[in-house]
C-alpha cells in the first residue's frame, strides 16, 4: 500500500518552497528535490483532503511524457534516485514513486498554453469576442470543437491564490525577447502535437495543456515542472467525445462538479470533500495513466 502525502516533512534538506501540489527542497547549489503530494486545489484553493495516489499518478504521467518528448528540447530530470538525497526510511517512504531530482533553472515567467479544442476560458472569450486570446477564429463554432489548427495561448504565472491572465504574443515578445519567444511558441506547439497524435491512439484526446520552460546557465531551453499531466490538461475519452457538450474528463471535474452544489464562495478554506468523491477522483486520475502508458501505477 503506498503511503498517502498531504504535507511531505523532509528534514535532511532546506525547504525552498510549497506549491499548491508540489513541495520543493534544495539539494546543495544545483538541484532541487520536487515531492509531488496528494494536494488538490480547485477554484485556486487547497482542499483539506488529500486525493490517494494522485502525486504517484502526476509524476509517473510526467515522467512518461519527459521521455517520450525529449528529443525535441532536454527537460529538468537528472536521473538521481530520490531515495538518495534524503535521510532514514520515513523520508524514503515520503518521497517513494512521487518525487524528482531535477536540474536547478532559471523559469521563465510565462505559462505556454496550447489550446487543440475550444472549451473552457477559451470557450467564453470565443462567446464574447470571436476570438481566443486575441486571435479571431471562424464564426459558429460549437462547444468542445476541434479549432482549425492548435492555438499558443500563453499566460502570465500568477502567484499562489492569484489567477493567470491570458497575455498575447506581442507581449510574450517583450518578457522573452523575440527569439526565445518564437522558440517557447515552436516547442509547445510541436509538444502539443506530438502527444496529442500519440494519445489518440490510447483513446484520449488532449483538449489542451499548460507547459513550462527555464533556462541553463547557456541560456539552453528547458522543460520544466510537468508535463501533460491529468493536473495541467484537459483529457477527455475519445469515444465520450461529441461537439457541443463539455466531455467528462480525467482530472479533477469530479471535485469541481460536487464543489458547484455547495454552498460555498470559493475561498480558504475549502469544503471536505466526501469519501465517494474522493474515491472516484483516485480512480480518474490512475485511469489516465493506465491508459496513457498501457502500464498498471503499481
Amino acid at each position: 500500500m503506498s503511503q498517502t502525502v498531504y504535507e511531505s516533512r523532509i528534514a535532511s534538506l532546506p525547504l525552498l518552497a510549497r506549491g499548491k501540489v508540489r513541495d520543493i527542497y534544495a539539494v546543495g547549489d544545483q538541484q532541487m528535490l520536487i515531492v509531488t503530494t496528494d494536494r488538490l486545489s480547485a477554484f485556486d484553493v487547497i482542499l483539506p483532503d488529500p486525493i490517494p495516489d494522485k502525486g504517484r499518478v502526476l509524476t509517473a504521467v510526467s515522467g512518461f511524457w519527459f521521455e517520450r518528448l525529449a528529443h525535441i528540447v532536454p527537460n529538468h530530470l537528472t536521473g538521481i534516485d530520490p531515495e538518495s538525497v534524503v535521510k532514514g526510511e520515513e523520508e524514503r517512504a515520503q518521497v517513494r514513486g512521487r518525487a524528482v531530482v531535477v536540474k536547478r533553472l532559471k523559469p521563465l515567467p510565462v505559462e505556454a498554453v496550447v489550446r487543440g479544442y475550444i472549451i473552457g476560458s477559451g470557450w467564453k472569450d470565443y462567446q464574447k469576442s470571436g476570438a481566443v486570446c486575441g486571435i479571431p477564429l471562424p464564426a459558429g463554432l460549437k462547444m468542445a470543437q476541434k479549432l482549425p489548427q492548435p492555438l499558443f495561448t500563453p499566460s502570465t504565472k500568477a502567484e499562489q491564490g492569484a489567477h493567470d491572465e491570458n497575455i498575447d504574443f506581442a507581449t510574450v515578445e517583450k518578457l522573452l525577447g523575440k527569439a526565445l519567444a518564437e522558440q517557447v511558441r515552436d516547442v509547445t506547439l510541436r509538444f502539443y502535437g506530438e502527444a496529442s497524435d500519440y494519445a489518440l491512439t490510447r483513446g484520449i484526446i488532449i483538449a489542451d495543456t499548460k507547459f513550462e520552460f527555464g533556462l541553463d546557465g547557456t541560456g539552453r531551453l528547458h522543460l520544466i515542472d510537468e508535463a501533460l499531466t491529468p493536473d495541467s490538461s484537459r483529457f477527455w475519452p475519445a469515444d465520450e467525445y461529441q461537439e457541443g457538450i463539455s466531455p467528462p474528463s480525467f482530472d479533477k471535474q469530479i471535485v469541481r462538479d460536487y464543489l458547484e452544489t455547495l454552498d460555498w464562495n470559493k475561498r480558504a478554506p475549502g469544503p471536505k470533500l466526501p469519501a465517494e468523491i474522493i474515491a472516484k477522483t483516485t480512480a480518474k486520475y490512475r485511469e489516465a495513466y493506465e491508459r496513457l502508458s498501457g502500464r498498471k501505477l503499481d
